[in-house]
């Protein structure tokens, strides 16, 4: 299939005015069209369109509290509070694909998300970055599973344990339990490297009896390929301890919402995290949100810092994905790098971008027509397409 007659933005620096996208289930070609080659193929006009990669939602719940029933049992399937402690959680195992807000999603142009545990536990689970349309069996949705390790800091643990008089209640416990599960996990992986270095010698050693968090665990400390730690962090200081634990334990950290940090961006220029900011669209609705502002994409920006902004789904809607860029030109940032901040930004986080997050040979089919602004609230896409395939149509 081609989209040919098309302004393309690639979100790679080197955008088209008039061009052409080639492709099946991925990209094959991108060009002018001055250099289009005719070949007996589907194809589509794009003449008065633009076409923009797949929006990239970095961090929220789609499929793990149900449309409808979120605040009902039978729909709340993303905290398991009865335990601080559950890194061996997995979002995959909660993620209900036909739900219809992945429906919504794709009306919004918003092809991937990063989708998983809420942030009752200090260590909640794993994450998945999954496609939002292609099969209603999520197996198949997968673009890389586990993402993440979710933690979390602050309010949320507190109030979880508070209200049943159980550890922690204090941010010190929260931070203890964390320290204390990922130090567990080191001491099984010394263990484990231990019985396979000595197996089979005069020194062999007992293997460990199998821990499943400490298991969950150990992609974090791979040297080759590290599994990224999502910190749940609001105000200052749980950003800090965030930062502070990933110090500790060499991780590879994301600070998720991160809501304090235009206040504090001469500090984290020093560190240079990667952040995921959102939901923007919203009050200050509990005391970690006092210095919530739209402003903050702006002024992380101009420290030099990476970021990502998201919608926090079911928290915004996942299909306002694009209104959180537009509220954050509002506060100031650049049209484009509001795009950057639900495409490539997003991807290069989330350690996909080698599939999603731009208009490139060999990625991922997925992108969307717009006859306007997609940053203009009144605008949704014309068509979407994801892996190839179309997935909705005006």
């Amino acid at each position: 299939m081609v989209i040919k007659n098309v302004k393309i933005v690639t979100m790679t620096g080197r955008d088209y005015e008039n061009g052409f996208v080639r492709f099946d289930n991925k990209i094959t070609e991108i060009g002018d069209m001055n250099d289009f080659s005719p070949m007996i193929e589907e194809e589509i006009d794009g003449t008065g369109k633009t076409l923009y990669p797949g929006f990239v939602d970095a961090h929220c719940h789609l499929g793990m509290w149900s449309d409808g029933l979120s605040m009902q049992l039978e729909g709340d399937d993303g905290n398991e509070s009865t335990d601080p402690s559950t890194p061996h959680l997995r979002a995959i195992d909660s993620i209900n694909a036909m739900d219809k807000c992945f429906a919504d999603a794709v009306s919004a142009g918003v092809t991937s998300v990063c989708t998983g545990v809420g942030s009752a536990n200090p260590i909640g689970g794993s994450f998945a970055l999954i496609k939002t349309a292609g099969s209603v069996r999520v197996d198949k949705l997968i673009v890389k599973n586990p993402v993440a390790i979710k933690f979390a800091l602050g309010e949320n643990p507190k109030n979880t344990y508070n209200d049943r008089d159980e550890t922690p209640i204090t941010r010190m416990a929260t931070a203890a339990i964390i320290r204390e599960q990922l130090r567990k996990a080191l001491r099984y992986k010394d263990d484990l490297d231990e019985y396979s270095s000595k197996k089979g010698t005069d020194d062999e050693v007992s293997k460990p009896d199998f821990d499943a968090k400490c298991e969950a665990l150990l992609p974090l400390f791979d040297k080759e390929n590290k599994l990224k730690a999502h910190f749940h962090c609001h105000r200052a200081d749980d950003i800090f301890t965030a930062i502070r634990i990933a110090k500790e334990f060499d991780l590879d950290y994301v600070l998720i919402h991160c809501t304090d940090g235009g206040i504090v961006a001469d500090e984290l220029a020093e560190d240079q995290p990667a952040v995921v900011l959102g939901p923007l669209f919203g009050d200050r609705g509990k005391p970690e949100l006092a210095h919530h502002d739209i402003s903050t994409p702006k002024t992380l920006f101009e420290h030099g810092i990476k970021f990502a902004v998201c919608t926090d789904h079911p928290e915004t809607p996942i299909q306002y994905l694009p209104l959180t860029a537009t509220l954050a030109v509002r506060g100031g940032l650049s049209r484009e790098e509001a795009l950057k901040a639900i495409t490539i930004n997003a991807a290069e986080i989330l350690g996909a971008a080698d599939r999603i997050g731009s208009i490139e040979v060999g990625k991922d089919a997925d992108f969307s027509l717009f006859s306007a602004d997609p940053l203009d609230i009144t605008v949704t896409p014309e068509t979407v397409f994801v892996n190839g395939t179309i997935a909705y149509r005006k």
